[in-house]
């Protein structure tokens, strides 16, 4: 697991981005940063069962949850390193239950602006598509 990613010799320090910048509630899903790159990032979702719903399948505010952090880092990798921002849309569509299982949560920036970030968020477990989102972000710093 990768604590920084340098690129162009600056360091993006993910798991401080994290720790420094989310709220207690967000720290306590237990993502992971598995890679950064320039506008890309892949966090885990670790699985736990306080993290189920009713029937035993993870919940989709959960999911969210992960895709909306994972873009604040994907971000923060484009611009190399963290910037005040803020969602501004948050689209998601779930396409199966995930089941005892990690989610990899896998972020493109796909356009980045003075004020506007856009991200394509494709979430994987067992490596089948169990979610898409895609995400517009306020840079406000």
């Amino acid at each position: 697991m990768p604590q920084a990613c340098i690129m162009s010799g600056v360091t993006v320090k993910a798991e401080e981005i994290l720790r420094d910048n989310f709220a207690p509630w967000v720290l306590d899903l237990g993502l992971v940063v598995e890679e950064v790159g320039k506008g890309t990032a892949v966090l885990r979702l670790p699985w736990s069962d306080r993290l189920a719903r009713e029937g035993g399948a993870l919940s989709g505010q959960a999911l969210m949850a992960a895709a909306d952090t994972a873009v604040v880092i994907a971000v923060s990798g484009a611009k190399g390193g963290f910037v005040p921002m803020t969602t501004v849309q948050l689209n998601t569509s779930f396409q199966r239950p995930v089941m005892g299982t990690d989610v990899l949560v896998d972020v493109e920036v796909t356009k980045l602006g003075r004020t506007l970030a856009f991200a394509e968020i494709d979430m994987t477990a067992d490596s089948a598509t169990v979610a898409h989102a895609s995400a517009v972000y306020a840079i406000i710093g």
